[in-house]
């Protein structure tokens, strides 16, 4: 099937196309917001090397899974409210 021009073309649901351009939109803010916080938390600001350091990556491992994990209870805990 060819989504340019081909015979087998299927109509596009704007719904659909919305709803990804909104996941789009929240997927690019939660990685801009980890970027921010954990180069806040963890890059020092005093650039000696190109690369990072053993503690500023550790650090970033760190901190990017207390994201994740921290932005999975609360979507968690959401959804059971939601539900109530």
């Amino acid at each position: 099937m060819s989504y340019f021009g081909g015979r087998n073309q299927q109509a596009v649901n704007p719904q659909n196309i919305a709803m990804a351009e909104q996941e789009l939109e929240m997927v690019t803010d939660l990685f801009n917001r980890i970027v921010d916080s954990c180069n806040q938390k963890c890059i020092s600001r005093e650039y000696v090397d190109n690369d990072l350091t053993a503690p500023e990556s550790s650090c970033i491992d760190n901190c990017v899974a207390k994201f994740f994990e921290v932005n999975n209870s609360v979507g968690q805990k959401m959804q059971k409210m939601g539900q109530q």
